[in-house]
């Protein structure tokens, strides 16, 4: 692959990410800046509970102090039916409509802004030496399969989900309700679908590559220089996979894995009570922690976590996507291709690159030498 494809190999991706980082930076402008109206419950009231059929004499007033913990009595045995608008449902339907959304705008909108620092203050981080012309096979099919396998997924399934948390305030006055109605239902099958691909993918690509991404001493090292980004010419010393990226790996395998756990809980409540099973062995470490979870309560704590490190995630991901486009020269022909520049391995990984080169002369060697050995001696012709 010649230094002129290698550097086309990136193109579309110049034209795609400007357009994603922009509805990344809308979906994080337009956040709801707090929960809905209405009081902020802080608990159940202390009152006692109301006689039977008494109500506020307005019925506005009713609804606006029902959140709180309004009570009455109920002749079922389930005293908790007498609580008008249970609490722990109304703090987390506040959680979402407020605290979730805003803080995942700040952390969306916060990682696009060191991104943008970064490349003002750095710049593009470019091959010092300049093209070799020469490649390097770093990512055979199997692994691109695995990348893309798990980058798409995760793309379809951070999309749709950005819609469920930011849609009603993003799309929906510009779709209109049907429109918007429709898409999202479309959103959400789609969503719960891929979530399977997903995991399978996040399954092949920790089987794949987990070996390759256990630390060593070297990464302390490149961890202390920062990996050479900041300052030009100080490239640490690497294998196939330097510290910042087996930091993403472990990341990416372990929130991954969390997102698909909490996934599964949110489908499937009452076959796996994934919370309760959390929450009792942390009760033997001293915790004091509730273990008879109803099935709404099991969503509720699925549904908040799945939120919290999706939203973790996506930032993580925004990163990595702008370091392996735009930010870093050469660096997306690695999992497009598969190929690299040598200059652009010998900068950002030295030791691999090195293993790489010395045994592509062994073997150029040994077939050299197959060759030789293979070709007969030309045989006198002797004189009549």
């Amino acid at each position: 692959m010649s230094g002129h494809s290698v550097r086309n190999a990136a193109g579309p991706m110049r034209a795609v990410l400007p357009a994603l980082g922009a509805l990344l930076l809308l979906t994080a402008a337009v956040a709801p800046t707090g929960a809905e109206g209405g009081p902020t419950p802080t608990g159940p009231p202390d009152a006692a509970a109301a006689p039977l059929g008494t109500l506020p004499e307005q019925p506005a007033e009713m609804w606006r102090t029902a959140p709180g913990g309004t009570k009455g009595r109920v002749s079922t045995p389930d005293s908790r039916a007498a609580q008008l608008v249970p609490f722990d449902g109304e703090a987390w339907r506040r959680f979402h409509a407020g605290a979730l959304p805003r803080y995942g705008s700040l952390a969306i909108g916060g990682m696009l802004a060191l991104l943008i620092a970064f490349y003002l203050a750095r710049g593009r981080i470019r091959i010092e030496h300049g093209w070799a012309g020469r490649t390097l096979t770093r990512f055979g099919a199997w692994e691109r399969f695995c990348h893309w396998l798990l980058a798409l997924s995760f793309l379809a399934l951070a999309l749709t989900g950005l819609n469920i948390l930011y849609g009603r305030y993003t799309l929906l006055p510009l779709l209109g309700a049907e429109r918007f109605a429709a898409l999202s239902q479309a959103g959400t099958w789609l969503h719960n679908s891929v979530g399977f691909t997903f995991m399978l993918a996040l399954l092949l690509t920790a089987i794949t590559w987990m070996p390759q991404n256990l630390g060593g001493w070297r990464d302390i090292v490149w961890l202390v220089k920062g990996g050479g980004l900041f300052v030009r010419g100080s490239h640490p010393p690497a294998w196939k996979f330097n510290a910042g990226q087996k930091l993403l790996f472990w990341l990416v395998v372990l929130g991954g894995a969390s997102l698909s756990l909490s996934g599964i809980a949110l489908l499937l409540p009452i076959q796996f009570p994934l919370f309760a099973k959390m929450f009792a062995l942390l009760n033997m470490a001293g915790y004091q922690l509730p273990t008879a979870l109803t099935p709404v309560q099991e969503m509720q704590y699925a549904a908040s976590w799945h939120g919290i490190i999706a939203l973790a995630l996506i930032s993580v991901v925004i990163a990595h996507i702008y370091i392996g486009t735009l930010g870093m020269q050469g660096a997306f022909s690695a999992v497009g291709s598969g190929e690299v520049d040598v200059n652009w391995a010998r900068e950002h990984h030295s030791l691999w690159a090195e293993q790489e080169l010395e045994h592509m002369e062994r073997v150029a060697a040994a077939v050299t030498e197959a060759a030789r050995e293979a070709t007969p001696e030309p045989i006198e012709q002797g004189r009549g």
